[in-house]
């Protein structure tokens, strides 16, 4: 293996610095990992001497003197958490990121086992052996692998300088096969897992007898698990364990979110009388400040559309990372992230083995070799995506840029959170706009900041398919009768309301498949015996806890050298693509593909030129309701003539041309424009509501404007708006009249204006993989994407039928019309639209607001011309209307675009 293929940020020579040090790093892991193995089997191992001597001391007069030898002194929110616990409480902390939540929910339960054992029985255990270490007390649940090495390390810095016995691991995917073997014998103290792996855990026979100490179990980034299955996978875990330990204490840590009484109540559920538990929210007393910029280019094209700046500000981010010791800059797609290294590599070739690319498709060692290296300082930047989000403590980062529009507040501030971590540290974000429509999100972000509208995150309503899965995971782990299991699963608040009807079906559907899978034996995967429901033999709890989990993602090929190592995976549809001797960008590095060979992509490193980068689905991001409400707001200051903030002036001249030629809409306002051009008849609409409810809008009205006649209607969307094209004019005023804005009979209108049961056959592969109707291969021997698409389109068709009221289907068409059209938003937009005015205007020529609409559609058009010259010929005419014959509006007579 060359030192060129060991990974995505190493200079292409033999012997570099970056290689040494890479070498370095995986040998000291590799020694520590074999010191841990050593460690545990070890009959006794002394524990570090402790650095805090608290002898007869009250517990929290040491605890002050541990931070205080940190440089620390305790948040008074902490304090009050620490002393909500202590009084058997439980609740949400809701804290900025860096402000100090991990301490907050990890002394209480220390302070409380010091208190228990007087200090002369602490030292006489501290000697102990680590197989002696106090058993399971706290369950530590992260939504991410990565964040789990840096929680332990933070949990155990207190553990060892008070010189206490307790032991703290992490299990999740990541760890190694010796470790899981012990820990399946002995859980540590505190154990740092996932919601996938806590559900692994409840399918041992034996369970109970491990939980059975257990005072406290911490959510971790609760807001980004709480909208999603994964925390409805947490919230089953939960009533399982407090089923066990009916006075189990659960603390949520958030940061960046609008419900949260909602999200307390999710977390600690009801009671076996139906009552929301009783639960506190302790809000971070300090607040982080922020401050959020943009690189403003000094010329302007005066018809914006997506991508228009590319990589055109790249001197300025050059510039900008060259600010600080080490930056973050955030892309909101893997394909993105791949582009903007690649383009930073080549412009400064002398930071070769200092910049980083880190995104989820990447190898893990990877990944972690860069987030070590950002923790220690030796990387200057790392292009990333939200892997990086998350909660991990990277103290040397001082500088973020964003690529793009930030699209939601909340996720501004979590990625602003990345630098500045710690207490009392500016947090700062500089957003790198690739339109100039971007900057007003911008500015509108920086609004509602101000205004601390942050987003809401609705929780996940009865999955059937989880629940399936959770009944064989509690049957795999021991049995279960089934009035006792429906009673508790009704204490989570997902299934609250889970009717009798509901739980019967998913007995039937897990014991016997259903009515109309009955014949099979493998989906009979429950069985009764004295009472007792249990999975039928060895070979169906093998598969489910292989099966586990409810991310569900396109089938991944692995992509790795022909005399390499693995550099990470890629999509099986783009790979599917590539003929022999293809190149494409992968990783930060370029490759020629060479063949597929048991479901691996063997590739080489190559010198040649290319643009080819992979994309990945499920990557589009909408603008928030809270961001595009903010967005209408600026607007209609603009169209008022208040332009505030740097921003604002620099779209000023865009937003003057769209009042000349038309109007900029009130925020109260539909503003509909009407045009002919030689392509047909367009129609415009500006709702402002983010590019998923504008393409439910967007057929929505073409089906409701068809009903007044026969036409046919060509679709674009962005986050702005939305074009109808036709061949004929429309009778927009009767379509109006007859309530084409309407948000009544939604229930009917949008499945008939959509092709609803391809769009569910889609949804169908998801649900059919959790609720285990398909097995998706070995490890090492995963089914093609085409293999489960068959399969999962077979058992859809099926289910229609021979079984239409099969549950799994109505699941399916329920959550395309939320996830993929977010039916909820398009019926609170509908009511915004219905109880507003609505402006219709008669414009000679596409305006600014609706050129950006005219490109997107052009994209999905075949074409043997260049895209930028299509690009070139729309805006020619647009330009020579709007006088001077110049493309560009100079800001301050710099550098123009190329």
């Amino acid at each position: 293996m060359t030192d060129a293929e060991d990974v995505s940020h190493k200079p292409k020579r033999r012997g570099s610095a970056l290689a040494v040090d890479l070498r370095r790093a995986r040998a000291a892991q590799r020694r520590a990992e074999r010191a841990a193995g050593a460690a545990a089997a070890l009959p006794s191992r002394a524990e570090p001497s402790p650095t805090i001597v608290c002898d007869d001391r009250d517990p929290i007069d040491c605890v002050r003197e541990w931070f205080a030898s940190e440089g620390w002194e305790p948040f008074e929110f902490q304090e009050e958490v620490w002393r909500a616990y202590l009084a058997g409480e439980s609740g949400l902390i809701h804290a900025a990121t860096g402000t100090g939540k991990t301490y907050a929910a990890w002394i209480g339960p220390v302070l409380e086992w010091m208190q228990d054992y007087p200090a002369a029985q602490r030292s006489s255990r501290a000697a102990r052996s680590l197989g002696h270490a106090p058993p399971l007390r706290v369950l530590w649940v992260t939504p991410l692998r990565a964040l789990a090495a840096d929680t332990e390390a933070a949990l155990r810095a207190p553990i060892q300088d008070l010189g206490l016995p307790w032991t703290v691991e992490s299990r999740t995917g990541d760890t190694a096969p010796r470790v899981r073997a012990r820990q399946s014998r002995r859980l540590p103290t505190a154990l740092i897992t996932t919601p996938e792996s806590l559900s692994l855990l409840l399918t041992w026979a034996d369970t109970p007898s491990l939980f059975e100490n257990l005072d406290l179990v911490v959510v971790d980034e609760w807001h980004e698990l709480m909208s999603s299955k994964r925390g409805v996978q947490t919230e089953l875990a939960l009533a399982r364990l407090r089923r066990w330990r009916p006075n189990l204490r659960t603390w949520g840590l958030s940061a960046t979110l609008g419900n949260l009484e909602t999200a307390r109540d999710t977390l600690l559920g009801m009671t076996a009388q139906g009552f929301e538990r009783a639960g506190r929210i302790i809000r971070g007393l300090v607040p982080k400040a922020l401050t959020v910029d943009s690189l403003i280019p000094e010329t302007m094209e005066r018809f914006p559309w997506s991508g228009q700046i590319g990589l055109r500000l790249l001197p300025e981010v050059i510039a900008a990372i060259e600010e600080g010791r080490t930056s973050l800059v955030f892309t909101n797609t893997r394909a993105t992230a791949e582009l903007w290294f690649q383009a930073l590599l080549s412009a400064r070739p002398d930071w070769a083995g200092v910049i980083a690319l880190h995104h989820g498709s990447l190898d893990r060692d990877t990944r972690e070799w860069v987030e070590d290296g950002i923790r220690d300082g030796r990387l200057r930047c790392v292009v990333c995506t939200s892997t990086l989000d998350l909660g991990v403590d990277f103290t040397p980062v001082d500088r973020v840029l964003q690529v793009g529009s930030p699209k939601a507040v909340g996720r501004l501030i979590q990625r602003a959170g990345r630098s500045g971590h710690q207490p009392g540290a500016v947090s700062r974000l500089t957003c790198v706009p690739t339109n100039a429509l971007e900057l007003v999100d911008v500015a509108a972000a920086r609004d509602a900041l101000g205004r601390s509208a942050i987003e809401s995150r609705p929780p996940v309503e009865r999955p059937l398919d989880l629940l399936a899965q959770h009944a064989v995971t509690v049957a795999v782990g021991g049995g279960f009768r089934p009035a006792e299991l429906r009673d508790e699963v009704r204490t989570t608040r997902a299934y609250r309301d889970l009717s009798d009807g509901e739980w019967n079906w998913v007995m039937d559907f897990i014991t016997r498949g259903g009515s109309a899978l009955g014949a099979y034996p493998e989906y009979n995967k429950v069985v009764e015996r004295d009472g007792l429901y249990v999975a039928r033999d060895r070979m169906v709890a093998m598969r489910h806890r292989m099966s586990i989990g409810t991310i569900v993602s396109e089938a991944a090929m692995k992509v790795r050298f022909v005399r390499g190592r693995t550099i990470g995976t890629v999509e099986e549809n783009f790979i599917a693509r590539l003929r022999s001797g293809d190149v494409f960008t992968f990783a930060g590095r370029t490759l020629k593909f060479v063949r597929v060979r048991d479901m691996t992509a063997w590739v080489r490193s190559s010198n040649e030129t290319t643009s080819v980068v992979p994309h990945w689905t499920g990557a589009r991001l909408a603008l928030s309701p809270e961001l595009a409400a903010a967005v209408r707001g600026k607007l209609d200051q603009a169209r008022q003539g208040v332009f505030e903030g740097p921003e604002m002036e620099a779209v000023r001249p865009i937003l003057e041309l769209q009042a000349r030629w038309s109007t900029v809409p009130a925020a109260d306002e539909l503003l509909i424009e009407r045009v002919q051009t030689r392509e047909g008849h367009h129609l415009f609409f500006y709702p402002i509501e983010g590019r998923l409810v504008h393409e439910g809008l967007a057929a929505l009205f073409a089906y409701r404007l068809a009903q007044l006649g026969p036409i046919t209607f060509t679709l674009a969307a962005n986050d702005y708006g939305f074009e109808l094209l036709s061949p004929e004019g429309v009778r927009l005023e009767e379509a109006l009249e007859d309530g084409l804005v309407s948000p009544d009979h939604l229930l009917h209108d949008i499945p008939a204006s959509l092709n609803a049961a391809e769009l569910a056959r889609r949804q169908f592969r998801e649900i059919a993989r959790v609720a285990g109707l398909i097995f998706q291969g070995y490890p090492g021997n995963n089914k093609s994407v085409k293999q489960v698409q068959a399969s999962s389109g077979l058992l859809y068709d099926v289910f229609a039928r021979y079984d239409p009221e099969n549950l799994l289907l109505f699941q399916a068409h329920r959550e395309v019309l939320e996830k993929q059209l977010e039916r909820s938003r398009l019926g609170r937009t509908l009511e915004r639209l219905a109880a507003g005015r609505i402006t219709i205007k008669a414009v000679e020529r596409p305006t600014p607001l609706a050129f950006a609409l005219l490109v997107d559609r052009a994209r999905e058009q075949v074409s043997s011309e260049r895209f930028l010259d299509r690009v070139r010929r729309l805006v020619a005419p647009l330009e020579r209307a709007a006088g001077n014959g110049n493309a560009r509006i100079a800001r301050g007579g710099g550098r123009g675009f190329r």
